[in-house]
């Protein structure tokens, strides 16, 4: 920046300029020096985000999808992410073995018997001796279990150009986050509807493989996963056995997610908006107190 005369601004508090959107940013496209010199800095941005910078993913996830042609503007936007992350620079992720309190209340166990999927279990793998264990066995659960949250959310439309919309989950392994997510949704969905439930679809795909593994490392999982949506219609669909669908677009997403809570891999109840981690990975928030509160959750400021 020097060799251009730039400077980072002194103080940044929304990671992108406000309002920015880069699908929309018609400035004039790079030079190949500065192509490949914003290509480098979403390298160091995708690694820092791995490394556990949630609050700058749903950012970053934007600026990388725009990687094949770049513009002036987006090097500038990128410019304030850092110029955001160095007076924010000082921070840490702490891995909280407690377990969390849950209202078991809002999360009731269904009577599934009667619906097209039968009286259906998890799949789990036959549990053998640590001796004699083969390919596909389960070593035998070893230690205590865990409690397996999970807030999804879904910016319906959030792209101005293509109208896809984003998905954003988050996993807690008791109050310990283990994974983040926040990308594009590969198809554009005509309403909240279907994008909400592609979104718990994509969540709990994610935390079916989750579950095989641990319990493939002995980590005892015998509770569902507990998740959480702000959407009060694909809940209602996902938990009360009786509830239909009309949309054939969404059947296998509805079909999918069901047979699960059917199964007892997972539960699904309402969370308000406002209250919803995974809204941190839908969209870039502005700075205030809904915003600190999530990152809060994720990062301890030193």
């Amino acid at each position: 920046m020097k060799t251009k005369g730039k400077t980072l601004k002194a103080k940044t508090t929304n990671v992108l300029p406000k309002g920015y959107r880069p699908e929309i940013d018609v400035s004039g496209e790079l030079p190949p020096e500065d192509a490949s010199y914003y290509q480098s800095l979403i390298g160091v941005l995708r690694w820092m985000v791995e490394l556990g910078r949630v609050d700058i993913y749903t950012e970053v996830s934007m600026m990388s999808s725009h990687l094949a042609l770049p513009r002036q503007g987006y090097l500038e936007a990128l410019f304030n992410v850092f110029s955001y992350l160095r007076g924010h620079h000082n921070s840490e992720m702490a891995f909280d073995p407690s377990e969390p309190e849950i209202n078991m209340e809002d999360f009731p166990r269904e009577d599934w018997s009667l619906s097209i999927y039968g009286d259906v279990k998890e799949e789990i793998p036959t549990i053998m001796p640590f001796e004699t264990s083969g390919p596909g066995d389960m070593p035998e659960p070893r230690g205590q279990g865990f409690r397996m949250r999970v807030y999804v959310d879904c910016d319906l439309g959030g792209d101005c150009v293509t109208r896809r919309s984003r998905t954003g989950f988050a996993v807690f392994l008791n109050s310990a986050p283990i994974h983040w997510m926040s990308k594009k949704q590969s198809s554009c969905e005509v309403s909240t509807f279907g994008s909400e439930f592609t979104a718990m679809k994509q969540a709990v795909e994610y935390v079916r493989g989750l579950r095989y593994k641990l319990r493939m490392l002995g980590i005892p999982c015998d509770e569902p996963t507990f998740v959480y949506g702000d959407n009060k219609s694909v809940l209602a669909n996902t938990t009360v056995p009786g509830s239909t669908i009309k949309k054939k677009m969404n059947s296998l997403s509805y079909h999918f997610i069901r047979e699960g809570c059917a199964r007892d891999e997972w539960r699904t109840t309402y969370i308000n908006t406002h209250l919803n981690l995974a809204d941190l990975l839908t969209k870039p928030l502005a700075s205030g107190e809904k915003r600190s509160g999530f990152v809060r959750q994720f990062l301890y400021w030193l």
